[in-house]
């Protein structure tokens, strides 16, 4: 059988050329640069609070949340709070000036920041600490929260009651919200095709949610 230049008979190098898995044009783990699929995971960098694409190895690599690393995987767990006790004047000392928002701890820079949508992109609020901490002493549950990775998801109603609603989800989703407001928002309040997307959003976030559990030592646990 005649070799192949490395010294292999050229059969076998068909035969390998011939099994060796087709690389797809698409998107590449922005770690290891590895081709992952359309549904893939994220871990943030905690300093540039970025996203970045990840294959499962590299994604597995940074789940530690209590670790001090660079990056921090994103869970993908969403949680409701049936209890959720929050109002108008709670809103309003928030600063929140349209229906939805999203908080997050920011543990590098050890704060507590709120973001929402607009035809900008994600407008950024630092909260009043005296403000959250009385959202925090009502709803102890909401304890369970992981920093930079996590977020709660603040919506108000449309129905001119004020009802208010959390959930807590994968910061990931929030970037992604973000996004659809860009292309959707018109004028001030961001019109009504700006509204549909929010409600259509939390009402998909809602169907994955299942209710955070009981309280233990101040901090909620998942419910069985």
């Amino acid at each position: 059988m005649t070799p192949g230049p490395s010294g292999l008979p050229l059969a076998t190098l068909r035969r390998i050329r011939e099994t060796r898995p087709v690389v797809r044009a698409g998107e590449r783990c922005e770690m290891c640069a590895q081709p992952i699929p359309d549904e893939h995971q994220h871990v943030v960098g905690l300093e540039s609070r970025t996203l970045m694409c990840t294959c499962r190895g590299c994604y597995l690599l940074f789940i530690d949340q209590h670790a001090t690393l660079r990056y921090r995987a994103v869970p993908d767990r969403y949680l409701s709070f049936p209890d959720f006790v929050f109002d108008a004047a709670a809103w309003d000392e928030l600063q929140i000036p349209v229906s939805l928002a999203f908080v997050f701890r920011n543990s590098v820079q050890e704060r507590v920041v709120a973001f929402y949508p607009s035809p900008a992109g994600a407008i950024e609020s630092e909260l009043e600490l005296a403000a959250w901490d009385r959202v925090i002493a009502a709803n102890p549950a909401l304890g369970i929260l992981f920093p930079d990775v996590e977020a709660l998801l603040i919506y108000r109603t449309e129905q001119g009651r004020g009802e208010f609603s959390c959930l807590l989800v994968p910061i990931d989703v929030c970037y992604e919200l973000v996004g659809t407001m860009r292309t959707t928002w018109r004028g001030f309040d961001g019109g009504e095709e700006a509204r549909t997307a929010m409600e259509e959003f939390f009402t998909r976030a809602e169907a994955r949610a299942r209710p955070a559990g009981p309280t233990r030592g101040g901090v909620a646990g998942e419910a069985s």
